[in-house]
């Protein structure tokens, strides 16, 4: 019965939290220990609150997800888990990580982590079934995570460039079009019977909108770090020398996503993909260095 929850809970999909350390990291307040347990505690709230989103989805989804070749095994799909523990599961989670986000990080905090659960219910209830407001909504939860990261550390939304949050945006609606690209290759001319929203899709279409969301997120990031404002908030311009870091992942990803078929799991392609691991542990390093070395 543990094992059903927590594979429930969707583990796996928690990296998608990792956004929230971003205000800490590019404020340069990483290293001071009161902020970093802040960010690490806004990460796990986020963490169970995704959960409780997620199991909600898998009560609602139920049935097609039954049509799935895999995730007819999930545990409400597959009956290990029923529907009403379901729905206990998705209160008792939610309800502990919205009153646990007010209550330890502060009502600022609480506001952009209620905004994304209310958000995430109109995507659970009718949003997904709309054409591309589905990625736009989801898009926006990675947004929200990363101004709540501002907020666990108590510090003023001018912390994190504009920038960075519009390329957070479109990099998370890459993401967003490669997974229902991904998921329309995988499942064929079946993909409407285990998620509507794909008959309002094509390949095409997607593929346009990924061209045009990842010139996007590349442009955007770049110019982040060349902005004059980034150079006078990190006291750097050394920056710019970790574009190449981004450009790599990306250009990555779409090799995975059209030449590997893997784009229907981001998350899993993030804990699997050694390339793309190293990638990131370097530009994390370099960022680190940047900003808290040779500034």
């Amino acid at each position: 019965m543990i094992a059903a929850v927590i594979k429930l809970m969707r583990p796996r999909q928690w990296t998608k939290n990792l956004i929230v350390f971003v205000a800490v990291v590019f404020s340069g307040r990483a290293l001071i220990l009161a902020d970093g347990f802040h960010a690490v505690l806004g990460f796990v709230l986020f963490c169970f609150l995704s959960s409780s989103v997620y199991i909600l989805n898998d009560v609602l989804d139920a049935p097609y997800d039954r049509r799935h070749p895999e995730k007819r095994n999930r545990p409400i799909a597959s009956r290990k888990i029923s529907p009403t523990a379901g729905v206990l599961l998705f209160t008792a989670f939610a309800a502990a990580s919205l009153a646990g986000s007010f209550w330890w990080l502060g009502w600022k905090f609480g506001v952009c982590a209620t905004t994304y659960f209310v958000i995430n219910l109109f995507y659970s209830f009718g949003v997904k079934r709309v054409v591309i407001l589905d990625s736009v909504t989801i898009a926006l939860g990675f947004v929200l995570r990363a101004i709540a990261g501002i907020y666990a550390i108590v510090a003023e939304p001018g912390q994190l460039s504009e920038w960075l949050l519009i390329c957070t945006f479109f990099l998370a609606l890459f993401l967003a079009f490669s997974k229902r690209r991904g998921e329309i290759t995988d499942l064929s001319g079946n993909a409407a019977d285990h998620r509507p929203i794909l008959a309002s899709y094509s390949p095409k279409l997607i593929d346009e909108m990924i061209g045009v969301t990842t010139a996007s997120s590349v442009m955007s990031y770049s110019l982040y770090t060349i902005w004059p404002g980034t150079v006078a908030r990190l006291g750097t311009n050394k920056m710019i020398y970790t574009i190449p870091f981004v450009v790599y992942g990306i250009f990555r990803y779409l090799y995975l996503i059209y030449k590997k078929g893997q784009g229907a799991q981001p998350s899993a392609i993030l804990i699997t993909d050694r390339p793309l691991q190293v990638n990131i542990l370097l530009y994390v390093a370099a960022v680190f260095f940047i900003l808290y070395v040779v500034k």
